[in-house]
């Protein structure tokens, strides 16, 4: 964040901060509080996901397939409504430790919600990261 945030700034740190505690609860529903209807969602390799119901139900199938989910936020920078975050997302399989893939994401915010939002991750070290 800069060093004099504006309110918009804190705000939107706070917004992605608390976006990211949320993972934990495996709840697809919390996580859609925070999308705007017609969210935009990009995960690096994948084809691009339009719209709140379609990224929570994407999300309600992760939540699935994974025993154990906990995203950490490592560096968070803010400018107006842009937050780009360097994260770690653990993901772990049934019987098996959390896999530490690390990720960038870029946040679009409108309106206090999340506009826009695209990951970046490698495909290739996350599954071997899961033993795929």
């Amino acid at each position: 964040m800069p060093d004099n945030p504006t309110e918009r700034e804190v705000r939107n740190d706070a917004l992605i901060r608390e976006f990211m505690d949320t993972f934990e609860k495996k709840d697809p529903a919390l996580l859609g509080r925070f999308f705007a209807e017609d969210i935009v969602f990009e995960n690096y390799g994948d084809a691009e996901l339009r719209g709140r119901a379609n990224l929570v139900a994407l999300w309600a199938g992760v939540f699935r397939n994974f025993a154990k989910v906990k995203f950490e936020t490592v560096f968070q920078a803010v400018d107006g409504d842009l937050v780009i975050a360097e994260q770690v997302h653990g993901l772990g399989l049934p019987g098996r430790p959390l896999a530490p893939i690390k990720n960038l994401a870029v946040y679009e915010i409108s309106d206090g919600k999340i506009a826009a939002w695209r990951d970046y991750t490698n495909p290739q070290k996350a599954s071997q990261l899961l033993g795929f």
